[in-house]
């Protein structure tokens, strides 16, 4: 048989050095056994896909392999390079490959196929270059006549078999180049092993990419290129693949066991499972593929296919300089996968927070996530790609719906860093452990106080986060920090603070907004949402706008921005629309500054219309000019009137007064002349501005409106008090006349001159007098000089009367005597007016009978004339004795007494009365003289009469017992 390989040199070889050294054989035996029994046991497919790959490799073919249970043993086909004299002089040898300076070869040691060990004692390796056995039975036979070995082998199951090797001219399978066939060993199961390598199979076809197909049995399984770039189908699953390829350094190489170090080029492959759709489908645990499977257990999403330095048994990674310079440009390569992966995918591939799996999974996991740190890969908003060192992420529920709209609003507003939305059920500890900046939603409405967009892109903001206030919990507090654009071109800090214009366009409002008044608010009429209003806003109503703090502050300090030089007019225009439209106006609004005739500015009560009714009325040096007529024109007579410019005069309303303060006119002295405060003060001012002679025309003007007349009629009133004292009527104040139809007082005053008046109402209100009625010392002083003044005729009655009443107004505090410059002379009881000198207050009715009429003053309480008049009283005058004994009678006795008493509807006084037939007194003084009377009351204060009703009447004007009445 030919002996192409040249494996009887080999055998010879190998026996002179166990014939030399039993112990070599020992050495050998022990190995084998170990690679049988320990490392490669499990791994006898992996192996030899392995060596198809290379053979392929080398032969510059795809690779196919077949595996099938043929005539009694497992048969394992490929095509590719045949077997060569290195290539069986590698298979003869423990742990020498001859792959050994072969870059790409997946084989790592001489030792891969004994693997097949596990399976068969007799293995055989056909190929169409020549084909080689090895056999347990043949080895054993071959050793039985050495002794050493011989002895040794006594004491083992078997020899070892991959040591001694024969040529076979058997070929292998037709269309295959290359044939691996198994006798079993008793108790090996060729079912299983089909089943095992059916389902290594396609891990194979990704892990060996010089293999295009494996056949098992009657399966089929093929890798195919495509669909899209970088991306491979196997056994109709579709891998993305990123792959990187170098060299070991001089360093690392050195640290490598001799067999590897010529081996420096490395590559890596990462491979990620993809859906159908081409959509990652992250693994969820594998391990390490170098390039087969090993024990190295990994988390990772994708597969890691690297030739990293294996421990002998192929199940471990070597540490060592040559593993981490690969495991670090794996790191660089993930990289790319991850970038080779749709934007909104790609987290997906971001290694999970947890516990790794292994040693080499902590080590690779951390590798990774330093490689993606530094890397740009995670998409924003914009379009761009980020490192997540310099990304955001918007930590907010899932966006739909109009809230889908959010990032794009943000990248236009320059949030360049914000990544696109993360999927949901992401875990946000990946973005941490990556370091991408979490941004929950109130730094988000933080930041974007600095934001400068259009108003319609606002409210495209607003319309976005709305959903947030209804599906994230805390949402609605924390979006109470919007900023909301406002009309001026201002920003306010939240919705609580705005007010939202009306929805059909308004002209006062929009004049207010425009003026961009400090601390207040109203939003742009494109930004307005109704998320704005559920977050604290209110509409802007011309009312409350016309009340609102920041108004009424601008229209307080108009007058003094416009002697400043600032144009206050839009203030005034947009006031004066506000007030159009609502129709009336606070009364701090009375400050607005508005343009008077001369174009300076004024506060709007200090101006009156161009054709005001008041303004004939004033008197020349007023402080009230004419407003502007061209700005009159220009306005509603309505607004200009509701802010206090006059055209008549205006009432000033308080509902709850609480001090003189309203800047009217004497208000203090009214306030302190009322028995209590007022509960209400309605009053119409300006009064004081009146021209003395206008007054007639000026009280019918008050008369002919509404509001002036109630001001003025009613109870208490401020108006009515401060016209009864400066009002003039002809020269004089309106309690010198009386009412035209009060002709009872006509001995005593007159009626107001002239035509024009009020009704008598109105005069009455005023003070014109209706009665007698005294209220204060000036109408005391000016009765007085009335009753005084020889010109005129009041009667007897009249004058009593209003004698009474000067009294009453003493004796109740309204007059104070000390306060009257009194008259020199007094009206007396026979109509004459009597000197001061000679006068006196008639205080008992029966001296009138011995004192001249002429002299006497009578009426009211004759203490407080007396006081008020400065007269001594009667009865401190006169000194008088009663002549004659008389009679003593009880004055029930006297028909004439019961008889008055029951008419006056009165007791009949008890005691008695002296009776006279003629009764005389004896005068002293005043003067001398001898008086007959009909009643007397002598010092002992008993009565005398000739005639008993005198002395009853006299009897009723007494002051009690005890006191003298004679004088």
């Amino acid at each position: 048989m030919d002996d192409p390989h040249r494996t009887a040199e080999l055998r010879s070889a190998v026996l002179s050095a166990w014939a030399d050294s039993p112990t070599r054989f020992r050495e050998d035996a022990n190995a084998e056994e170990d690679l049988r029994l320990g490392g490669y046991a499990d791994a006898w497919f992996v192996e030899l896909a392995q060596n198809a790959a290379d053979a392929a490799r080398a032969a510059g073919v795809p690779g196919r392999m077949r595996v099938e249970f043929r005539d009694g043993e497992l048969a394992v086909a490929n095509t590719g390079a045949p077997l060569d004299a290195a290539g069986v002089a590698a298979l003869a040898s423990l742990r020498a490959s001859a792959k050994r300076d072969d870059p790409s070869s997946v084989g790592r040691f001489g030792v891969g196929f004994a693997a097949v060990l596990a399976l068969s004692a007799a293995p055989r390796v056909l190929s169409t270059g020549g084909g080689v056995e090895f056999s347990a039975e043949r080895t054993a036979a071959a050793v039985a006549a050495i002794p050493g070995p011989a002895a040794e082998l006594a004491l083992r199951d078997e020899p070892p078999v991959l040591r001694l090797v024969w040529p076979t001219d058997e070929p292998p399978l037709a269309g295959y180049d290359t044939e691996v066939r198994l006798p079993l060993r008793p108790g090996a199961d060729a079912a299983a092993l089909l089943a095992e390598a059916r389902d290594a199979a396609a891990d194979l076809l990704l892990a060996l990419p010089d293999l295009v197909e494996i056949v098992v049995g009657e399966l089929v399984l093929a890798r195919t290129d495509g669909p899209g770039p970088d991306e491979v189908t196997v056994a109709g699953r579709r891998w993305l693949l990123a792959r990187a390829a170098g060299r070991v350094d001089d360093v690392a190489a050195r640290a490598e066991a001799v067999e590897q170090r010529g081996r420096r080029d490395w590559s890596v492959c990462w491979a990620l499972p993809l859906t159908a759709g081409g959509g990652p489908d992250p693994l969820d645990a594998d391990v390490l593929h170098a390039p087969t499977g090993t024990e190295e257990r990994l988390s990772l999403p994708a597969r890691l296919i690297a030739t990293v330095p294996l421990e002998p048994d192929r199940r471990r990674v070597r540490p060592g300089p040559a593993a981490d310079a690969v495991l670090a440009a794996a790191a660089a390569a993930y990289v790319d996968l991850v970038r080779a992966v749709a934007p909104e995918a790609r987290l997906t591939l971001a290694p999970q927070p947890g516990f790794p799996r292994s040693q080499l999974d902590g080590q690779l996991r951390e590798l990774l996530s330093d490689a993606m740190r530094g890397a740009a890969w995670l998409p924003a908003v914009t379009g761009a790609e980020l490192a997540p060192g310099r990304a955001e992420w918007l930590d907010v529920p899932p966006l739909d719906g109009p809230a889908a709209a959010l990032p794009g609003l943000l990248a236009d507003a320059g949030f360049d860093r914000l990544l696109t939305p993360v999927a949901p059920g992401t875990n946000p500890a990946v973005l941490a452990e990556l370091g991408v900046h979490r941004m929950p939603l109130a730094e988000l409405v933080q930041r974007l106080l600095g934001v400068d967009q259009p108003p319609s892109w606002w409210r495209s903001l607003y319309e976005a986060v709305a959903p947030l206030a209804d599906t994230m919990p805390g949402a609605t507090d924390e979006l109470r920090a919007l900023p909301v654009p406002l009309a001026d071109g201002r920003t306010a800090a939240g919705p609580a603070t705005v007010l939202l214009p009306p929805a059909v366009p308004d002209g006062g409002v929009e004049r207010v907004a425009a003026l961009g008044l400090p601390g207040l608010h109203i939003a742009h009429p494109e930004a307005v949402h109704p998320l704005l209003e559920r977050l604290g806003a209110s509409a802007a109503e011309a009312g409350a706008l016309l009340e609102h703090p920041a108004l009424t502050d601008a229209v307080e300090r108009s007058v003094d921005d416009a002697e400043a030089g600032l144009d206050v007019r839009p203030l005034a225009e947009a006031v004066l629309a506000l007030v159009a439209e609502t129709g009336s106006a606070p009364d701090a609004l009375a400050a607005l500054a508005l343009p008077d005739a001369e174009g300076l500015p004024a506060r709007a009560d200090e101006l009156m219309l161009p054709d005001a009714a008041l303004r004939p009325l004033l008197a020349p040096d007023v402080p009230l000019d004419v407003l502007d007529p061209a700005f009159a024109a220009r306005v509603p007579r309505a607004a200009l009137l509701a802010v206090g410019v006059l055209d008549g005069f205006s009432v000033l309303v308080d509902e709850e007064p609480v001090a003189p303060d309203h800047d009217l006119d004497d208000e203090e002295r009214w306030w302190d002349a009322r028995e209590a405060p007022p509960t209400r003060l309605v009053a119409v001012r300006d009064l004081d501005l009146v021209a003395d002679d206008a007054w007639p025309a000026a009280l019918a003007l008050l008369a002919g409106e509404r509001d002036t007349r109630a001001a003025l009629t009613a109870p208490g009133s401020y108006t009515a008090w401060w016209l009864g004292r400066h009002a003039r009527i002809g020269t004089h104040r309106p309690a010198h006349w009386r009412l035209p139809t009060a002709t009872d007082l006509a001995p005593l005053y007159d009626p107001p001159p002239g035509d024009g008046l009020p009704d008598e109402a109105v005069l009455a209100a005023i003070g014109v007098r209706a009665d007698l009625r005294v209220p204060d010392t000036w109408t005391a002083a000016d009765l007085l000089a009335r009753l005084a003044d020889p010109d005129r005729t009041p009667d007897v009655a009249l004058a009593a009367e209003a004698y009474a009443e000067l009294a009453d107004a003493v004796a109740d505090g309204r007059v104070d005597p000390v306060d009257l410059e009194l008259p020199e002379r007094v009206r007396a009881l026979d109509g004459s007016v009597a000197d001061v000198d000679v006068a006196m207050v008639l205080d008992r009715p029966w001296l009138a009978a011995v004192l001249p009429a002429g002299e006497l003053a009578t009426g009211g309480d004759p203490s407080a004339l007396a006081d008020l008049l400065d007269l001594p009283l009667a009865s401190d005058v006169v000194v008088a004795d009663v002549e004659g004994a008389g009679r003593n009678v009880r004055w029930a006795e006297l028909a004439e007494i019961v008889v008055a008493c029951h008419t006056l509807d009165m007791p009949v006084p008890e005691g008695e009365l002296t009776v006279h037939d003629e009764l005389w007194v004896q005068v002293k003084r005043p003067d001398s003289g001898r008086f007959r009377v009909p009643a007397w009351r002598d010092t002992s204060g008993r009565w005398h009469a000739s005639d008993p009703v005198h002395a009853l009447l006299g009897l009723l004007t007494e002051e009690p017992a005890g006191t003298d009445s004679s004088g």
